[in-house]
């Protein structure tokens, strides 16, 4: 990350372009980051979908396995590794 200037030593247009720059950069920023949410957003409806079809369909949805991960992570345990099947 960029060092932030010693904004004593600015001149008013320099300030000024500085505040612009900064602004463009966070309206690019929000623009990514609303993006990444309605992927994220489309990725988890897919996953429920998913999901309800196979508890439609008789299939298990979560497993013994996924109550060990989760427990896992709400007692700090978790690794990157994946948890064995029960």
């Amino acid at each position: 990350m960029d060092t932030f200037p010693d904004l004593g030593s600015l001149s008013d247009q320099e300030l000024k372009d500085l505040i612009q720059q900064l602004t463009e950069e966070e309206v690019d920023i929000s623009y990514r980051r609303r993006i990444l949410h309605g992927k994220i957003d489309i990725l988890r409806a897919e996953l429920v979908n998913r999901l309800r079809k196979r508890h439609e369909g008789g299939e298990e949805v979560i497993t013994g396995a996924d109550v060990q991960r989760l427990t896992d992570i709400l007692a700090g345990r978790a690794s990157n590794d994946e948890p064995t099947g029960e």
